[in-house]
């Protein structure tokens, strides 16, 4: 039999909390691939974020030896992947270094928007789908109705799904059957040039960083020479091993297997996800299809709350950028906030994540300002300029056009909900393209949405619209022109670029109303009267005053004639006066941390 034979190479793919990691835990358990002293819940979660949110952020791969019950041998190679949109990219790396994925579908809530997603991912790669219906032990599942679904999706016979409960292992032995019968073993010459796909990267700080690959065709020896494809860069090859889920060092890996590879690097960006590995002295000539950039699609502030700390800040974000390379930063300086970094995410989710690492991995304390997205300006001369904050959009005068990116959303709600999610996508911009009943009681509704209107709190606005029950999918889908406006605020006629915003037209108004309302009842009142303005180039569209705290200047004069009093009142309104043209508004901290706030 060849080496490649008996191994199988496969992914688990499906919805957040579907039970992913938790059959995951199950397979290693029944096979026996980590002893009962090491097991716990979430085995291949390893941040602490993961297992507070429980989802899988950062894919992870294990080996996992099987014994099938007619006394053959094999090696079954679990790649897994995370399981939010934001990270898709990752996804789609990991199922191009699999013949095979488990399609795990909770057997209470059925089909979601990312068991879809997941599912067109895997057809696209040519992957062969095992159907695994999962949590059949509740007692609110319905087996017969998510079969269904999941028929009519995949176009099989419902005998062919699996039934299981990844909890206390029902279904498991057979899941590892149909594994071993139904996935293809992987093909791959051995005595040919060496290609191998870089499927994850992460930094360790005594080791450099850790590629996790699959060799597609070829052979990789400990020792040797390699070479990134796409960046060109070479490398000694210092370990590689198995991971069982220990590292385990091996002197070899051959065509089909699954492993990582240490080289002495030093950047991640030097072993970039979707790469190709070949040999420095006899490389492939064709790296592996299918490679791109992770692009940012999300764009915030970062700013420390104590200016002080901008160096340390720098440092934390260097360091953090070894482990994630998946998202950028680049320094700048904002009048109302100091110093800081224009920083450029996956999703909002990635965003949060990386917010989060940095507070409680560096000790950071940060200001966050409201997330934005990438625009671009036509330029009347023909150029065209990438806009990331409103301070770069270009005067009216200047601008042709302004285009937006699109994304295209899947939703899955229950049939009763789906006025109000029509009604919620249509003041959004939305603009529906498909809609179709997966059952009597779920609806699928594809709608191209501007990626500026979903970032901030279109999730939760729709799970509040259904309860819960609705689901969200989403992939990016060109540029598209729209009538787009900065909207700026200003404190006593200065404008203040924390707070300025790129928005429709139809919706300016009621986000210069909302946000000169919130400022005014977070800036304290001072020695003058401040003027809090909302506007469009030179056209003040909102305003709001601070009133200036009032000193009772008359509180000594008793008595006496009444031009007096009228002269301490005249020399206050003269002080009023010159405090008004030398006076600077003091905005707190806090205030900014406020308005900015994104859940506000």
């Amino acid at each position: 039999m060849p080496r490649t034979e008996r191994i199988r190479n496969f992914s688990i793919i499906a919805h957040i909390d579907h039970g992913k990691s938790t059959l995951a835990d199950r397979l290693l358990e029944i096979t026996g691939a980590i002893s009962e002293r090491d097991m716990r819940d979430q085995v291949l979660d390893t941040m602490d974020l993961e297992r507070e949110r429980g989802i899988t952020i950062k894919a992870q791969t294990v080996r996992i030896p099987y014994t099938s019950p007619d006394g053959r041998e094999y090696i079954l190679n679990l790649i897994d992947t995370p399981g939010h949109v934001d990270f898709s990219y990752e996804v789609s790396k990991s199922l191009d270094a699999c013949e095979g994925a488990l399609l795990l579908v909770d057997a209470a809530q059925g089909i979601e928007a990312q068991t879809l997603a997941n599912s067109y991912l895997a057809v696209g790669a040519g992957l062969e789908i095992v159907p695994v219906l999962n949590k059949i032990d509740l007692p609110a599942a319905d087996p017969e109705t998510a079969a269904a679904e999941i028929s009519g999706l995949l176009g099989i016979d419902t005998s062919q799904i699996l039934l299981a409960s990844a909890k206390t292992g029902e279904g498991v032995p057979e899941i590892l059957e149909a594994i071993v019968e139904r996935i293809p073993s992987p093909s791959g010459e051995a005595n040919v040039a060496l290609r191998a796909l870089i499927f994850d990267s992460y930094y360790d700080q005594y080791r450099g960083v850790i590629s996790s690959i699959r060799v597609v065709e070829g052979e990789l020896r400990s020792g040797i020479r390699v070479k990134m494809m796409a960046t060109g860069a070479s490398h000694e090859a210092e370990e590689i091993g198995v991971l069982t889920p220990a590292m385990t060092p091996v002197k070899s890996i051959g065509p089909g297997e699954v492993g990582y590879l240490i080289a002495g690097i030093k950047d991640v960006s030097q072993a970039k996800v979707g790469d190709t590995v070949t040999l420095a002295e006899n490389p492939a000539s064709a790296p592996l299809p299918g490679y791109q950039e992770p692009k940012p699609m999300v764009f915030c502030g970062l700013y420390p709350i104590d200016g002080g700390d901008y160096p340390e800040l720098r440092v934390s974000l260097e360091k953090l950028s070894l482990n994630d390379a998946s998202f950028t930063y680049e320094p700048e300086t904002s009048k109302a906030l100091g110093f800081g970094f224009r920083c450029g995410f996956l999703g909002l989710l990635h965003m949060e994540i990386v917010k989060e690492r940095l507070e409680r991995e560096y000790g950071m304390a940060l200001v966050t300002t409201a997330p934005t997205v990438e625009y671009r300006a036509v330029m009347r001369n023909g150029d065209t300029r990438v806009v990331r904050t409103p301070t770069d959009l270009p005067s009216s005068g200047e601008l042709d056009a302004v285009e937006e990116p699109m994304v295209r959303a899947t939703i899955l709600t229950p049939s009763e909900y789906l006025g109000p999610v029509m009604e919620l996508c249509q003041a959004r911009r939305g603009e529906q393209e498909r809609l179709e009943y997966l059952s009597q009681a779920r609806v699928e509704i594809v709608y191209r949405l501007p990626l500026a209107e979903i970032v901030v709190d279109f999730f939760d606005a729709l799970k509040s619209r259904t309860r819960g029950y609705a689901s969200l999918d989403y992939e990016p889908a060109g540029h598209e022109a729209a009538n787009l406006v900065r909207v700026d605020v200003l404190l006593a006629g200065d404008p203040v670029d924390a707070f300025s915003s790129i928005v429709h037209r139809e919706k300016a108004y009621a986000y210069g109303k909302a946000m000169v309302s919130k400022l005014r009842e977070l800036i304290p009142r001072q020695l003058f009267d401040i003027a809090i303005q909302a506007a469009i180039g030179g056209r003040v569209i909102a305003r709001e005053t601070v009133k200036a705290k009032r000193k009772d200047v008359l509180a000594k004069c008793y008595g006496g004639d009444v031009s007096r009093k009228r002269k301490l009142l005249e020399r206050q309104k003269e002080g009023r006066k010159r405090m008004k043209q030398i006076g600077s508004v003091e905005v707190p901290q806090d205030a900014f941390i406020s308005a900015l706030r994104i859940d506000s």
